[in-house]
């Protein structure tokens, strides 16, 4: 188990986030629940704290703070998907009930929190030996919002638009 997992702060959401989250991914579970001992900034006496869970292998803890403090895109978490099944569905869930979509890949979820989901294929595409190719897929990709591979794969293939 790695030492070190990102801590998420919310405002008296934090059951509800990772229960959200665990039921997008598989190898996802909440793995503790600890109550507040007392009344305080957190809430009162018996209201949800910390939520330690595991998402997608990696371990999370949901914090509820006490007060609102919002996200920022300085970290983000990134969802290598394998197919564009698997895009659109946690697109969909993720924006569900509140989020934003950004550009190229970027999301927003109801929490506030910043979600890349992105292709496992995008590396191919803006990596790939063919420089102009990777570079009308970088071109692509800039004006898109959910990922689209198919439109990724065209782009670098140097094919129009179907």
């Amino acid at each position: 188990m790695s030492k070190i997992s990102p801590c998420l702060w919310f405002d008296g959401e934090a059951e509800q986030a990772a229960n959200f989250y665990v039921s997008l991914l598989p190898d996802s579970r909440v793995e503790t629940v600890q109550r507040n001992p007392v009344d305080g900034p957190a809430g009162k006496a018996g209201s949800v704290l910390v939520v330690e869970f595991t998402l997608a292998g990696q371990r999370f803890m949901a914090l509820n703070g006490g007060m609102r403090v919002e996200y920022t895109h300085a970290v983000s978490f990134k969802i290598d998907c394998a197919d564009q099944a698997e895009v659109d569905r946690l697109w969909d869930a993720l924006l569900a009930n509140g989020g934003s979509a950004q550009r190229c890949g970027w999301l927003r979820d109801r929490y506030g929190v910043s979600w890349q989901i992105v292709p496992s294929a995008l590396p191919k595409y803006l990596g790939g030996p063919d420089r102009a190719g990777a570079q009308r897929a970088m071109q692509a990709m800039l004006g898109m919002v959910k990922l689209d591979i198919e439109g990724l794969r065209r782009a670098y293939e140097g094919k129009s638009a179907a």
